[in-house]
């Protein structure tokens, strides 16, 4: 009978199943040793490394080359690495204590205004175009629902009115508002900021962003162009907002009821 000398009693089926398990294990190892391409090794509060990096073996060096002519990057032995100097302190010795900011958070960027080492270049689209661009220079792009920010006063979370929207910064690819441009003092030197929009309230006559007092607005991170805007300015940004829920008035800082 065909088969029966060279498979004898052999399980194809228990082997099918154990080849199975085999390639399962194979593929977790892969996925998981790829994913340890960023953040790795792993770091102790002083600096150090970990002797504990986890069941799996930090990879290799890998090379990717980066679309748009943006050079090569090696991981994982290329990092960017973490910030230096950073104005935190550690509030014990024992390990695992929490760090408190020495300074102004928001403008040190820690804490809950912390923000990562981005690349400081834009973003780019699938056809190599800057993703994010301001309104006034998109004549295709017309506000076509809901309210139009443009010309209303921008108030923050202490009632001060710091400023009013002049133009609006689009996702052009997502259809989307990312940002909002602010005019400082539009009757004197004529300073701008940016809001992102997801801080931003728009009402029918005002725009409110409660998580900035009007003294914050004078030292929120600026932008080197004024037609493009980099991943680096876009992590300072919101950063800045987002730390400002918390930094922003000293009472925030205390038990709310």
């Amino acid at each position: 009978m065909v088969g029966t000398e060279f498979f004898g009693n052999f399980d194809l089926a228990s082997a099918a199943i154990w080849l199975f398990w085999i390639f399962f294990a194979g593929l977790v190892y892969y996925l998981q040793t790829e994913n340890m391409r960023e953040g790795y090794p792993l770091q102790t509060d002083d600096g150090q490394i970990a002797p504990n990096q986890g069941p799996f073996p930090v990879p290799s060096d890998k090379t990717f080359h980066l679309r748009d002519g943006r050079g090569e990057l090696t991981l994982p032995s290329g990092q960017r690495g973490d910030r230096d100097n950073l104005a935190l302190e550690q509030t014990s010795q024992a390990a695992g204590s929490p760090y408190e900011p020495t300074g102004n958070p928001m403008i040190d960027g820690v804490g809950p205004a912390s923000w990562a080492p981005r690349k400081d270049w834009p973003e780019l689209d699938a056809h190599g175009h800057n993703k994010i661009q301001p309104m006034s220079m998109l004549e295709e792009f017309t506000v076509s629902a809901g309210t139009d920010p443009r010309g209303k006063p921008v108030v923050a979370g202490d009632g001060e009115v710091v400023g009013r929207v002049t133009d609006m910064w689009i996702d052009v690819p997502e259809q989307y508002v990312r940002f909002l441009t602010v005019d400082l003092n539009p009757e004197g030197t004529g300073k701008t900021c940016l809001i992102p929009f997801n801080f931003a309230r728009v009402k029918s006559n005002r725009v409110v962003v409660r998580s900035l007092y009007g003294a914050n607005f004078d030292t929120v991170p600026g932008i080197k162009g004024t037609d493009s805007i980099t991943l680096l300015e876009e992590e300072k940004i919101m950063a800045y907002y987002g730390g400002g829920t918390l930094y922003a008035d000293p009472k925030r800082l205390e038990p709310q009821l």
